[in-house]
């Protein structure tokens, strides 16, 4: 199956968007954790990089994921591929 221009544009946008989240979602997971040490300071009463590591990435993580579908939604609208009810 030959894939038009609009299909190769669509797709590379796809993987565009999925290669800067990932960029995200790495330096969230491990960046914290490696500058661990050097985030040691209160927040709310708590060390910021315990509650970065376990309540942070979490919200983060979320963001990811409504941000993709919400964009995912948009492009296909806009390639005339979207899901019809």
């Amino acid at each position: 199956m030959q894939l038009d221009e609009k299909h190769r544009q669509y797709w590379r946008t796809n993987r565009v968007v999925i290669a800067v989240l990932l960029v995200i979602w790495f330096a969230v997971t491990f960046g914290v954790s490696y500058f661990a040490r050097l985030l040691s300071f209160d927040f709310f009463g708590w060390p910021f990089s315990f509650w970065m590591g376990a309540q942070g990435a979490l919200v983060v993580y979320g963001l990811i994921i409504g941000f993709y579908a919400w964009y995912m939604n948009r492009l296909d609208i806009e390639h005339g591929v979207e899901e019809r009810d």
